[in-house]
């Protein structure tokens, strides 16, 4: 099936019919090419899940008869990202298969070691494009929960998280497997991935004397892609999701 996102402020339910528009109605006509009579999938991306009936088709407009609906929560304990900035397309990659793999929320994060840097205007463009990133990812993924992209973090600000949440820094010195870091059962978990140059040494002491925790990935070094989507497959699996 189709899955195509529309605004938030449909309410549509089975019987009613709505339609795409702009972007989603050329994706959908123009690319995945659907026809009528086909099904597909519809989301907000705020748990809202629908099961339509292609009724016609149109570049500018597609119209969809909806058959079913229902409300999915948004899973809980939430397993975050935070992703340090890394140069080219490294930072990118991983976001994008963080999404695919589940992750609930991520935050950018200026690490010391960080070649590239958001300041100014190009915070707000680099979070915008990273939300693009994660919203593609989640439509490919067919999730009915699009993960919300945040500001950009300092060390400091990243450190002050584990009021809300367990934080597990990887590193691959640390003796505790990520497989034993699982998290409490009313609290999030964040997952720190550094850039390209790794964590600085005063960075993950400030994380660990926040009460942050250092895990390690096996005996490898992973690249800052594959680092975080890595350790989302390890949480699904430990924590049931999957």
């Amino acid at each position: 099936m189709a899955l195509h996102f529309i605004d938030e402020s449909v309410t549509a339910v089975a019987g009613d019919t709505i339609a795409l528009a702009g972007a989603e109605a050329h994706h959908a006509a123009a690319v995945r090419r659907v026809r009528p009579g086909e099904t597909v999938t519809i989301t907000d991306g705020r748990g809202a899940w629908i099961e339509g009936e292609v009724l016609s088709v149109d570049p500018s407009r597609v119209e969809i008869r909806v058959v079913r609906r229902e409300n999915i929560a948004r899973p809980t304990p939430r397993i975050q990202l935070a992703q340090g900035l890394a140069k080219g397309d490294r930072d990118e990659l991983a976001v994008q298969a963080a999404t695919e793999l589940g992750v609930d929320a991520i935050v950018p994060w200026q690490a010391a070691r960080s070649v590239s840097r958001w300041q100014g205007a190009k915070a707000e463009k680099g979070r915008a494009r990273w939300q693009r990133i994660a919203r593609e990812a989640a439509k490919q993924a067919h999730r009915a929960w699009i993960p919300e992209v945040d500001d950009v973090v300092t060390t400091a600000k990243l450190a002050a998280r584990t009021q809300d949440a367990d934080v597990v820094v990887l590193d691959p010195r640390a003796e505790l497997p990520l497989t034993r870091a699982e998290p409490s059962h009313d609290r999030d978990l964040l997952i720190v991935v550094g850039p390209e140059g790794g964590i600085a040494p005063e960075e993950l002491h400030a994380l660990i004397s926040a009460g942050a925790r250092a895990a390690q990935l096996g005996d490898t070094v992973l690249r800052t892609s594959t680092a975080g989507p890595a350790a989302l497959a390890v949480l699904n699996a430990v924590s049931g999701r999957w």
